[in-house]
């Protein structure tokens, strides 16, 4: 198997601006050149690439990724890092939850701030993130609100995802 790029992407659903920006990140290995200098991947390329792309689906971050991924490449070693990156990623996924909660919480109440009909003038919705605004540019956060919550956007074209 001899893939260009464009066909590993295709291949993998994956931009080929992501597979250069893994290459760069050291995640996927580079490939061979061909005599015209294109970009050369085997078999091995789509299997990490579908390894990488299914840790990403679960949130996990590249620097994860990158242990997990030299934990495969060291097939004699024990798996106990293993367990204990995936028991880290899981607390990391809980505080994300809780904080998801939070958000839709303050979403739920800001909603309740405004009734249909009323002129934008007087818009709950508009006046309270206004008003929230101006507490958090002023580092003041007397209603509780949670940071925003990252990764949240997936479907959003980020080099990353």
């Amino acid at each position: 198997m001899n893939l260009k790029i464009g066909q590993l992407a295709a291949a993998t659903g994956t931009q080929a601006e992501t597979i250069r920006y893994y290459e760069r990140q050291g995640l996927l290995p580079m490939p061979a050149r061909t005599q015209s200098n294109y970009r050369a991947y085997d078999a091995s390329h789509v299997e990490r690439l579908a390894f990488i792309r299914h840790c990403r689906c679960l949130d996990m971050t590249l620097d994860e990724i990158r242990a997990l991924l030299q934990y495969k490449d060291a097939p004699a070693e024990t798996c106990e890092p293993v367990d204990a990156l995936l028991d880290r990623h899981i607390g990391h996924v809980a505080t994300r939850i809780a904080e998801l909660k939070a958000l839709e919480q303050e979403l739920h109440s800001l909603r309740r701030q405004c009734a249909a009909g009323r002129p934008v003038a007087d818009c709950g919705i508009l006046n309270g993130l206004e008003e929230a605004a101006r507490e958090h540019d002023h580092g003041v956060s007397g209603r509780g609100h949670a940071a925003h919550v990252q990764g949240t956007h997936r479907g959003l074209n980020h080099p990353q995802d």
